[in-house]
């Protein structure tokens, strides 16, 4: 469909269609060349309804205070504006992206600092939830400023492609060769009952904050806030990715090595389950 990605203005009359040289490919297809900028991904569900909007603002908003920009973001009209594009949006479910830029973008003729742009939502095929999938791991890629979704890490990853069979997602470590986070998600690990994960270093994700400030405490699942060691892998009973976009995916290969038995653990499903009904009842319209 010729209108599958599309990208906006935000601006105080309203969103303006924008165009440019070449179609694009995605979410993260912009041009290299726009001004430096920060970034919140999520989706929508049921055409234009939202998960926990407001933690993704909130984030955006923890991202220019650590870069410490002059910039107000007008949440009102930032949600009037999804409201509006989303709603005209073709397809039945859209992969969105939000961008604050650091100074305007000359591309267009009105210079917008705020972007949305909309690609189709396709959804994870069912064989990942059910048989999980494979990561491998991103050695020489490193976030500049954890807390802080900056735009140019997205091009730094490109090194690194997701979805491919070999590996659903990469891997980031620490010096001491502790499980960080994936290079699009964060990362959790089972051992002996317990859920582990990095407490700092990492972008804090929106679904990794539904996942230890709402699910875990409804399965009653204890959480240890620390990085599990790649040295330790087969030690790992389960272990699974989460993202705004895709939920929870079980990942049952680290780097040619297998987690557990292989197979997605019965923790993972759960969390899978539980999280399916939270977010059937926790979304909302941008408005």
């Amino acid at each position: 469909m010729k209108d599958d990605v599309q990208i906006f203005a935000v601006l105080p009359a309203g969103p303006v269609r924008l165009t440019l040289p070449r179609p694009l490919a995605s979410i993260h297809d912009l041009p290299d060349d726009l001004p430096f900028g920060i970034y919140t991904a999520l989706r929508t569900f049921d055409h234009d309804k939202f998960l926990f909007l407001e933690a993704h603002l909130d984030r955006m908003q923890q991202s220019l205070d650590l870069l410490e920009w002059d910039y107000a973001l007008n949440r009102s009209r930032l949600r009037q504006a999804l409201a509006q594009v989303c709603a005209g949006y073709p397809r039945a479910d859209a992969r969105v992206r939000i961008d604050v830029l650091e100074a305007p973008a000359k591309h267009w003729p009105e210079a917008p600092r705020l972007l949305l742009t909309l690609a189709p939502f396709e959804p994870v095929p069912a064989r990942h939830y059910r048989d999980g999938v494979r990561v491998g791991l991103a050695r020489r890629l490193q976030r500049v400023q954890p807390l802080a979704k900056r735009a140019d890490f997205v091009l730094a990853r490109r090194d690194y492609p997701l979805g491919r069979p070999e590996a659903y997602d990469y891997l980031l470590l620490d010096a001491d060769e502790r499980i960080l986070e994936g290079s699009s998600s964060n990362f959790y690990a089972v051992r002996d009952g317990i859920l582990w994960t990095a407490g700092d270093g990492i972008l804090e994700g929106i679904t990794r904050k539904i996942v230890l400030q709402e699910l875990v405490a409804t399965l009653s699942i204890p959480v240890r806030l620390e990085p599990p060691p790649l040295s330790q892998i087969d030690t790992f009973a389960e272990s699974f990715l989460s993202s705004s976009s895709r939920g929870l995916i079980p990942v049952v290969n680290i780097a040619g090595m297998p987690v557990g038995d292989g197979r997605p653990g019965s923790l993972t499903r759960r969390l899978i389950d539980a999280y399916q009904h939270f977010v059937a009842a926790a979304i909302r319209p941008a408005v």
